[in-house]
């Protein structure tokens, strides 16, 4: 047989056989949202059984959803600097706690409390959601300009050890700051108040703060990235940091600029939880940078959707295990869902949107 005639026959076969590699990937995406619907579908069918109506998983996802954003913020500036430079900035988890302490602080320097008129409240969270995203975005700033630009050309292992580094500085600063123990501050929200219920599903005060407050500034920022001059200047340096230094982008303030939008997402962030937990701790920021980093790796990390996806997803996971299982086993359940993301999808849920060169 010719060469000629065998390279037709092959064409032929591989014609008549089917695309394994696509079959795997449906099946895969199958499998994934089977898994991911498994833990609310079983309670939402054990509430019918049991109770005839759906209203406990219903506020179990809506309280998951509200604290979900809190994780999807932070998971946002996680994935905006290793979009940019491939960097897992660790040290963002304490940006995070110094901007709940900022926020704890300025509510003591304005005196704002439970007696303050519906104005003053406003006025005064307004004012510290400000303070609190400028300081922690200056912080952030400051971090890259000391710790991470001299780095810039090192060895990847140098820039990692940094941020573990400046992750036990700023842990540090928070103990000598504000203490060892928790500080719990004037529930100034009514976290515990219902606002309004659907389908017997009630909305508290707590859950509606963080809609309000999260997903406008998300949507800034996803359009600020999608739109803008210095947006485009960002997308081009995550795909490949020569030629887009060689396209005229000075990529050293892209860089900047990265690291200040996760400063100020941290900083927002930090005040949602304050007035939503009411308690301000030193050590919240381990926690949050792990939740937040997972949330950016289970949604596919540098995609800034992504992170959001993770976030929510992690949140109803948390909520749902705390109230049905034992808070002592939701960190297993919430990394249980990240390693069968990983099988299952090992560029995560939406992939990634990370540079490829440079």
């Amino acid at each position: 047989m010719s060469v000629q005639n065998t390279t037709t026959s092959r064409r032929r076969l591989a014609l008549r056989l089917p695309d394994r590699s696509a079959a795997t990937e449906r099946l895969s995406k199958y499998l994934l949202i089977a898994f991911l619907l498994a833990l609310p579908a079983a309670f939402a069918i054990s509430d019918l059984v049991h109770g005839g109506n759906l209203q406990r998983i219903g506020e179990n996802l809506t309280q998951g959803l509200s604290n979900g954003l809190i994780w999807a913020l932070i998971a946002v500036g996680y994935t905006l600097v290793y979009g940019i430079i491939g960097l897992i900035n660790f040290a963002h988890g304490n940006v995070f706690m110094i901007g709940s302490l900022v926020t704890a602080g300025m509510l003591a320097a304005l005196g704002l409390s439970t007696a303050t008129g519906t104005l003053g409240i406003l006025l005064g969270l307004l004012a510290t959601l400000v303070v609190s995203m400028i300081a922690c975005g200056a912080l952030n700033l400051m971090i890259e300009r000391v710790g991470y630009q001299p780095l810039r050309e090192a060895p990847p292992l140098a820039a990692l050890i940094t941020s573990v580094g400046f992750f036990f500085i700023l842990q540090n600063v928070g103990l000598l700051w504000f203490g060892s123990t928790p500080r719990s501050l004037p529930d100034l929200i009514g976290v515990e108040k219902v606002v309004f219920d659907v389908g017997g599903v009630a909305v508290h005060r707590a859950d509606l703060f963080a809609i309000v407050t999260t997903v406008p500034v998300i949507l800034a920022v996803a359009a600020f990235i999608g739109r803008s001059r210095l947006g485009k200047a960002m997308r081009a340096t995550s795909q490949d940091r020569v030629a887009a230094r060689l396209m005229g982008i000075n990529v050293d303030v892209t860089v900047a600029l990265a690291f200040l939008l996760g400063g100020l997402l941290a900083g927002a962030a930090g005040l949602v939880y304050a007035l939503y937990e009411t308690t301000v701790w030193f050590f919240q920021g381990f926690q949050a940078g792990l939740l937040g980093f997972t949330a950016a790796v289970m949604g596919g990390v540098g995609n800034l959707w992504g992170a959001v996806l993770g976030g929510l997803i992690i949140g109803c996971i948390q909520q749902i295990s705390d109230n049905r299982i034992g808070s002592e086993w939701t960190p297993a359940i919430v990394f249980a869902y990240l390693i069968a993301i990983m099988v299952f999808r090992p560029r995560g849920l939406i992939g990634e949107a990370t540079r490829e060169a440079g």
